[in-house]
């Protein structure tokens, strides 16, 4: 299927700073780390990913070299409409100077100044992808400084560096014995203890140099990063950033570990699992070959990877589509069949990635100087904005809906078309071959007429199925369908027994809660009469019997849920209640009686 940028929404208007920004830089060179905020009471998730802050699901943008005002406006204008729980910027650190995209990974020091915008713009950011919905993931650098092959000079916020020397941050005793670049990645320690491509390696094994790193992604998290990607993680021990993690003022933030795992190499990627998620670069490996080969074969692709649950999955990233080991844009419709395959399969937290063209491996953004970036146009062919095709909008909302249902209806070919349902919530048909085809699919759907959702954003392309599930339709070359449950024409959901008449009923709600002035509890959850994970479309409990809150819900009989308890104030932010989801089933005459305390 041709992939066709779409209009975006209408934005919001963006929310203003409540009180000036600090603009003193966190340098955690004492003893322990300086500390930030009590961290919020802990998300909802749902089974099949790590949702975000804001109870929406795992899926996560990688905008790579945006600037921290065209991440703010894309947020609000395309990212939060389209459903993502993430986005994912690049490294906030102060860098060497220079238009190579790879100077952004060569720390200076962890001032956020630098070439895609100052420290009070990030701030901004934040607060804005916040208030639309998004999380913000930080590209974290945290295995080494600059290049001890580019000598001396002076940062992007204006901080002198040299071999070693890091004023006021690092000295000589603060780098690994080995001054030498790794030669042999078949030794554990070349590989976590040596110069990564000349890069200078931290002595991530010292308390001072963990404190610093603590305090510098503690800073971050002051300013309401939700989680960080941690770059090379591969060469850092992972004890090492186990006690990092541990150091952060949210231990629970979101984590996720760039280790590029190989055949008979002795780090693997199964090693850190115990800190937080680790991309699955086997698996975008082998989106390549089977898109260059037989989809069939993606069947069993979680077969032998990293548990579904600890798995970071991808397309490409800005690594693997220069050095050619994944697929990238250039593979056109085979890439957004891809995609589209990554954000309708029940494996792993999909990562889209939104970067630029180029012809130079080495390019930086387009039109960047060594000390800054231009603003991301989406208006221009230079970048890519895979966030605002059509089929990668449709799809991300097709994974939201089917989040925690599993793999049903499996059909192919044998080899290039495929076609598999998600439970009775989405089912999604690719033909990864020149030539258009029609055939009848058998779905677990309940019978309705369903926007084609990689088709269209507008529901102009629709598909009828039948009360068996069973419906027709013709693929274009090189094209998909997918269908889901929470969008059918006319926008209503189809009933999942049309032959029986739900029984409404009446569940009763009371949480003991206390609350300062403007605040207010709703109770929000897995379906959508509590709103689907979203605080603003939680059912608002009454104060009368403070601090008993307490109120009422139809649900069908038989209902099973989670939810949790939400606090949200007059500007709407939200703060969720602690610990698991809570989970509940309405009894079969259609009563229910919830009563519970905040946790």
């Amino acid at each position: 299927m041709q992939h066709a940028p779409i209009g975006t929404a209408a934005p919001r208007p963006l929310i203003r700073l409540a009180a000036a920004l600090a603009l003193a830089l966190l340098l955690a060179v004492a003893s322990s780390p300086a500390t930030s905020p009590p961290a919020q009471g802990s998300p909802p998730v749902p089974s099949g990913g790590a949702t975000s802050e804001n109870g929406r699901g795992d899926a996560i943008l990688n905008l790579f070299q945006w600037t921290w005002d065209s991440v703010a406006a894309e947020c609000t204008s395309t990212i939060g409409p389209a459903g993502f729980g993430y986005v994912q910027v690049s490294p906030p650190q102060e860098t060497i100077p220079g238009t190579a995209w790879w100077t952004s990974y060569q720390p200076v020091s962890y001032k956020i100044e630098g070439k895609l915008g100052t420290r009070a713009e990030f701030a901004a950011m934040v607060e804005t992808c916040n208030a639309a919905g998004v999380e913000v993931i930080a590209d974290a650098v945290i295995n080494h400084t600059t290049g001890a092959d580019g000598g001396s000079g002076t940062g992007t916020g204006g901080t002198p560096y040299g071999i070693d020397y890091f004023p006021g941050i690092y000295g000589a005793a603060d780098f690994n014995d080995c001054r030498t670049n790794i030669s042999n990645y078949q030794d554990r320690f070349q590989v976590q203890n040596c110069r990564l491509v000349s890069l200078q390696d931290l002595r991530t094994g010292s308390e001072y140099v963990q404190n610093t790193l603590a305090g510098y992604m503690n800073d971050l998290l002051s300013l309401g990063v939700a989680g960080f990607r941690i770059d090379a993680a591969k060469h850092i021990p992972a004890s090492d950033l186990a006690a990092i993690k541990a150091k952060l003022s949210d231990p629970n933030a979101y984590w996720v570990q760039e280790v590029i795992g190989a055949a008979g190499e002795p780090i693997q990627e199964s090693e850190y699992t115990g800190t937080g998620d680790v991309h699955e670069f086997d698996y975008a490996r082998q989106l390549k070959s089977d898109f260059d080969g037989s989809i069939a074969n993606l069947q069993h692709i979680s077969n032998g990877k990293l548990p579904s649950a600890q798995a970071g999955v991808f397309v490409d990233n800005h690594d693997t589509e220069r050095n050619g080991e994944t697929m990238n844009e250039t593979w056109g419709a085979k890439y957004a069949l891809a995609n589209t395959f990554m954000l309708a399969y029940p494996y792993g937290s999909p990562s889209v990635y939104s970067g630029y063209t180029f012809t130079d491996k080495d390019a930086g953004a387009p039109g960047a100087t060594a000390t800054s970036v231009p603003d991301a146009n989406c208006d221009s062919d230079a970048w890519t904005c895979t966030q605002r095709w059509t089929e990668i909008q449709g799809m991300v909302g097709f994974h939201n809906t089917v989040a925690g249902t599993a793999l049903t209806n499996w059909w192919d070919d044998g080899g290039n078309q495929i076609a598999f349902g998600r439970g009775d919530k989405g089912f999604v048909a690719i033909n990864n071959t020149g030539s258009a085809t029609t055939r009848t699919y058998s779905s677990s759907l309940p019978a309705g007429t369903y926007c084609d959702v990689v088709a269209a954003s507008d529901c102009s392309e629709t598909i009828t199925v039948a009360a068996d599930g069973t419906f027709s339709a013709t693929l274009p070359a090189y094209g998909a369908l997918a269908l889901h449950v929470e969008k059918t024409s006319g926008g209503t959901t189809p009933d999942p027994d049309p032959g029986t008449e739900p029984v409404a009923g009446k569940v009763s709600v009371s949480v003991h809660a206390s609350t300062v002035w403007g605040q207010e509890v709703r109770i929000v959850g897995s379906v959508p009469e509590l709103g689907g994970w979203q605080p603003a479309s939680g059912v608002a409990l009454d104060p009368s019997g403070y601090p008993s809150w307490t109120g009422g819900v139809d649900l069908p009989a038989g209902t099973s849920f989670e939810y949790k308890y939400v606090k949200v104030d007059d500007s709407g932010a939200a703060v969720w209640e602690s610990g698991a989801n809570r989970t509940a089933t309405v009894g079969a005459d259609g009563t229910l009686a919830l009563t519970d305390t905040w946790r």
